[in-house]
Formats: structure tokens, C-alpha cells, sequence
């Protein structure tokens, strides 16, 4: 996956900046908790039609997505409760940032965007779930293509260069093809289990 690769090139930026918000104080959840406040006032600007500006603030804010984890293993302080709160804290993120752009299609009498919003959010929100239900039955499931960075990627993209609507589609369709792939990959795990 393309988060991984990611993840391991920028590691070394991560752990120092991690460094240096460790001697302030701040913990992992507090930047968890800002992150999410940061990224979730984009839905605003989304919901009045300010694309562009809101793609320069999803790459701006999705800064602290990377940050706290990174703060958390550089001070030891990795916890269940940290995870959790991150992840869902990410579901509601992206849910804010899907509800402006739904909003916006709404007052604009967009019909078919609106329902593509719609299937996109569906797509997110079971890409979430077949993951985490998945492992509480214990079976790992991160296969996929379009993961959480994957679709925050596209949506940027999408928002920079004004391809929202085919951009929606690609969303719509490979987030609920993604979800369809972790429920065939668990099925294939359950028959050789």
C-alpha cells in the first residue's frame, strides 16, 4: 500500500519533530484530539464551496494524523485507548469532511454528486468496519487499494485541480471495491483456518 511506503520514507521527519513536541508536554491524544478538530472544520470550507483552499488545509492538517502516532511511539506511551481514540476519531474526520462536500451538493440541487458523496461515505465508513471487525475475530485485514490515505489523497487531489466529480466516482467505486476485498480476503482466511 502507498500509506506504507510513505510512512516509511517520511519516518525520519516524523520521529524528529516527535522529539521536539515531546519536551513540550503534549501527548499523543491531545494532538490526536487537535488534528481532528483542525481537519474537521475543512467540512466547513467544503460545505461553502472553498476547494481549493480546503485541499492546501486537508495536507496542512492531516500533518497531526502522522504526529501523533509518531509522539506516541517515541515517548513509550502507545496504548489501546490512544489507537482507538485515533481511529475514531478518523472515521469522524473523514465523515465531516464527506458531510461539507454533501451539504454543498445539497444547496446546489447536484443530485447525482450528492449520491456519490453518499456512496463514497458507505464505501469509507465499511472499509473502516471490514477491518475492524475482522480482527475482532482475528483475522488481519489491511489488503486493499483505496485505504484512508489513498481516498484523503484523491479527495486533495480532486480539490486542487477541480475534478470533484470524477474524483467522487473513483471514491464512490473503489472504496466500496476496497471493503468488498477485505470481505473476500476474510473469507478466504476462514476456509483455510
Amino acid at each position: 500500500m502507498l500509506s506504507e511506503w510513505l510512512r516509511k520514507q517520511t519516518r525520519g521527519v516524523v520521529n524528529g519533530v516527535a522529539a521536539v513536541l515531546a519536551k513540550s508536554g503534549v501527548t499523543p491524544n491531545q494532538l490526536t484530539v487537535v488534528g481532528f478538530l483542525l481537519i474537521s472544520s475543512v467540512g466547513v470550507l467544503l460545505a461553502r464551496g472553498m476547494f481549493r483552499e480546503a485541499g492546501v488545509l486537508i495536507i496542512v492538517t492531516a500533518l497531526f494524523d502522522a504526529l501523533d502516532g509518531g509522539l506516541a511511539r517515541y515517548t513509550n506511551r502507545v496504548t489501546p485507548f490512544g489507537a482507538f481514540l485515533d481511529s475514531t476519531l478518523d472515521r469522524y474526520a473523514e465523515a465531516a469532511l464527506y458531510g461539507g462536500l454533501l451539504w454543498w451538493y445539497m444547496q446546489q440541487g447536484a443530485h447525482v454528486e450528492a449520491m456519490l458523496v453518499y456512496a463514497a461515505i458507505v464505501g469509507s465508513i465499511m472499509v473502516s468496519y471490514t477491518r475492524a471487525r475482522a480482527e475482532g475475530i482475528g483475522v488481519e485485514c489491511k489488503v486493499g487499494l483505496f485505504t484512508r490515505f489513498e481516498r484523503i489523497a484523491v479527495l486533495v487531489f480532486a480539490l486542487l485541480f477541480n475534478l470533484l466529480t470524477p474524483a467522487l466516482v473513483v471514491l464512490a467505486i473503489f472504496s466500496n471495491v476496497t471493503a468488498l476485498q477485505r470481505m473476500w480476503h476474510v473469507y478466504r482466511q476462514a476456509q483455510t483456518a
